[in-house]
């Protein structure tokens, strides 16, 4: 047994039994105890490696709400409104207009002109002027699809071509996911998995490269060890055993620095299937894949004009969203899982979604009592205050999508929701106030993965205009750096394991190159990140850089 000291310039241990250390000892991928170097010297024989006598440990990062497609996605054109850095460091520069997204995707097409192409991140409402519709793309190209995965993840964009492909080049259809143009042709715009995943698919953008695919994963965790998250939580995976098999091995490699928790999403199987093969698939778990959850979909998104919002609806006036389960379908599942010890997590993203899974847990628990189930609401962003009291009367945990705050606050105010319910959106001061056990998250590819963000985004409130919106619901540093590790764990029911650097956990840790408790709480998302420890082994960031620093990087800008 090799014992390991790492002292540091400070170490954040988020244990409350004992805060700061000045040095941790790590005996078998684990945490042997965290103090001072002399204290630690009693164990035994030793090892002292200084590389991070200058640096600031914490917990590693815990992304509670993310998609392993993060990683495959950057096969595909970056279109968003925002600037990306890629897995390999590379800065995509934001594209603002119609016009510009159009362009890049020419250029896609010019490259490899026999395929389809394939955009993400694409985002309308960040876009001026009118929506974008299928004779728009139809201008990349009139033969081959093209299509467009908005960032939401909830909606797609496409041509003619694509239409075609998908089966939907028709009149007549009335389903309100395939609104139609003035030809009575489908417009272009397909909402919710029904109508998005024929068409995504036939141009070769399939949810089984999206859910678990091993470059993918691969790139994936890149992106993780750059930005100090050593365990990130895939939400929604169909988790065939084909893709397991494949998860096993690409997680169980000796280099593989990331522990990710995958659930199963509810989709093609009743409740009562879809808890007994998350039974099964618990079973097939390993230290770096943990399996055994569900994910349920119950509206879409905010962004994508999908989400179900209780009275007065959306404030610019478009029809409510998409109930994407039934709730007798939701209480059976819930009523079930409570009575097999399987975790479920529910995507709310209305407040009238959010609602309804409150209604359907309250039934499920008096069918099935149970204690610390840790059922979580994720997303839940337009909960009140009355909500997070139910939530916490019915032993519910919430992970709040908090990027929204930055990355659509503006939208939400002039557009979708109004300035008074964006203000309440993600509110993580009320979450304290009623505690309710919460975490934060970055949806990535949604938002970008990038942990010490999403606290800046908790901690500020500020869009991307520089507007505060909702300062009564900011919170403290110390706060927001706890949700991202011991609250994000709690919610996995993995809080024994890590979330704090203390005695017997797993020597998890993010290696920062400054304090974030120590300097003012605009700073925080610009703290550069060296690399990670995970299980004890360490991981360097090939290209060390905060994932919010967009520098100016023009040698490595992507056409």
């Amino acid at each position: 047994m090799t014992t390991t000291l790492y002292p540091a310039r400070k170490i954040i241990t988020m244990n409350p039994d004992r805060p700061v250390a000045a040095c941790v000892a790590v005996r078998d991928g684990r945490v042997l105890g965290a103090g001072t170097q002399d204290e630690l010297a009693a164990w035994g024989a030793h090892r002292v490696d200084t590389r991070f006598a200058h640096k600031v440990l914490m917990p590693g990062f815990v992304e509670g709400h993310c998609h392993l497609s993060q990683g495959a996605l950057w096969r595909f054109v970056y279109v968003g409104p925002h600037e990306r850095i890629d897995p390999d460091g590379r800065l995509w520069p934001a594209l603002t207009t119609l016009a510009a997204v159009i362009a890049r995707l020419r250029a896609a097409h010019e490259r490899s002109p026999q395929a389809p192409v394939i955009g993400w991140g694409f985002d309308p409402l960040s876009l001026a002027g009118p929506r974008c519709n299928r004779h728009d793309l139809d201008t990349v190209s009139e033969r081959q699809a093209v299509v467009l995965m908005h960032a939401s993840l909830h909606v797609i964009s496409t041509n003619t071509a694509g239409l075609q492909a998908g089966g939907f080049l028709r009149p007549g259809i009335d389903y309100p996911g395939l609104p139609p143009g003035p030809d009575g042709l489908p417009a272009g715009e397909l909402r919710g998995p029904d109508a998005m995943w024929p068409v995504a698919e036939a141009a070769g953008l399939s949810r089984q490269l999206l859910a678990a695919d091993a470059d993918g994963i691969q790139a994936f965790s890149r992106l993780c060890v750059r930005t100090g998250v050593t365990t990130a939580a895939d939400l929604a995976n169909p988790l065939s055993d084909e893709i397991v098999d494949m998860m096993r091995r690409v997680t169980g490699a000796p280099d593989f620095p990331l522990r990710v928790v995958s659930m199963q999403r509810m989709a093609g199987q009743g409740p009562v299937e879809t808890v007994a093969n998350a039974l099964r698939l618990k079973a097939l778990s390993s230290d770096r894949l943990r399996l055994g959850f569900v994910k349920v979909v119950v509206d879409g998104s905010i962004q994508g004009l999908t989400a179900r919002v209780r009275w007065p609806g959306y404030f610019n006036g478009a029809p409510n969203g998409l109930w994407y389960v039934a709730p007798e379908q939701l209480c059976t599942l819930l009523s079930h899982a409570l009575g097999s010890g399987v975790p479920v997590h529910l995507h709310t993203n209305g407040d009238e979604a959010t609602e309804l899974a409150l209604d359907c847990m309250q039934t499920a628990l008096a069918e099935s009592p149970a204690l610390d189930h840790r059922f979580t609401l994720q997303h839940a962003q337009m909960s009140s205050r009355a909500q997070f009291l139910r939530m916490r009367a019915l032993g519910l945990c919430a992970n709040l999508f908090v990027n929204h705050l930055y990355y659509w606050g503006d939208i939400h105010c002039a557009q979708t929701l109004g300035p008074e319910r964006a203000e309440r959106m993600n509110a993580c001061a009320s979450a304290i106030e009623a505690g309710v056990p919460f975490a934060i998250h970055s949806d990535a590819p949604v938002t970008p993965l990038a942990p010490l963000f999403t606290a800046w985004c908790a901690v500020n409130r500020l869009t991307s205009s520089g507007r505060v919106l909702g300062a009564a619901q900011r919170i403290g540093t110390a706060q927001a750096l706890h949700a991202i590790t011991l609250g994000a764990a709690y919610t996995l029911g993995l809080d024994h394991e890590i979330g704090s650097i203390e005695t017997g956990k797993h020597a998890d840790f993010a290696v920062l190159d400054d304090d974030p408790l120590d300097g003012p709480p605009g700073a925080l998302k610009d703290i550069g990140i060296w690399g990670v420890v995970q299980g004890g082994r360490v991981f360097p960031a090939a290209t060390p850089m905060p994932a919010t620093r967009m520098a100016n990087r023009a040698a490595e800008i992507h056409p």
